[in-house]
């Protein structure tokens, strides 16, 4: 909620221009989101731990997105306003079509909840993005994650984590033959 001190046309102007990014981004229009942030741009995408700065890096980011989902759609489900920063909680659909941090295209739909942190320069454009997401949930969508209580799951880890496996089997046997405190040899 807004303070009584925070102007309300600044806070219109915020709302306006989150606005219209979410727009540009589901028309995807590319220079037009750009266009969305002030001189400051930065794009943190915080799952991957990968921070974008400047315009030439928020492009960056918005080339890769719209190239891997070039269906993208960005559904506002609801909206959070302080003095500093509007937060939206979105759901993201879109086709991975495009190639994506090293991932061929697979032809799967994602769909998943987002939640975005926007934050304002002087000027009342963006200056920064900051977004949270479960990318587990995105990467078991696109077939490349399985829970590891599943079948396939458990191949997955057996093949790509042997080592770990045969340690925790050693463990388990370690533990199973305990009797009382004393191994049993």
């Amino acid at each position: 909620m807004a303070s009584a001190s925070f102007p309300k046309d600044r806070r219109s102007a915020r709302i306006a221009i989150v606005e219209q990014h979410i727009r540009l981004e589901n028309q995807h229009d590319l220079e037009g989101v750009l266009g969305t942030f002030g001189e400051t741009a930065r794009y943190d995408d915080e799952p991957w731990a990968e921070h974008y700065k400047g315009r030439s890096g928020v492009r960056v980011f918005y080339e890769q997105l719209m190239k891997a989902l070039p269906d993208l759609e960005i559904d506002v489900q609801s909206r959070h306003f302080t003095d500093d920063a509007i937060l939206l909680e979105v759901m993201i659909r879109g086709t991975h079509l495009g190639g994506w941090r090293g991932l061929p295209p697979t032809a799967r739909r994602v769909e998943f909840p987002l939640c975005a942190v926007y934050t304002f320069d002087p000027n009342d454009r963006l200056a920064g993005e900051k977004i949270y997401y479960d990318r587990g949930t995105v990467l078991r969508q696109l077939g490349v994650f399985h829970e590891p209580q599943s079948m396939l799951g458990r191949i997955s880890i057996f093949v790509t984590h042997p080592l770990t496996i045969a340690r925790a089997l050693v463990r388990q046997v370690t533990r199973s033959s305990s009797v009382s405190g004393k191994v049993v040899r």
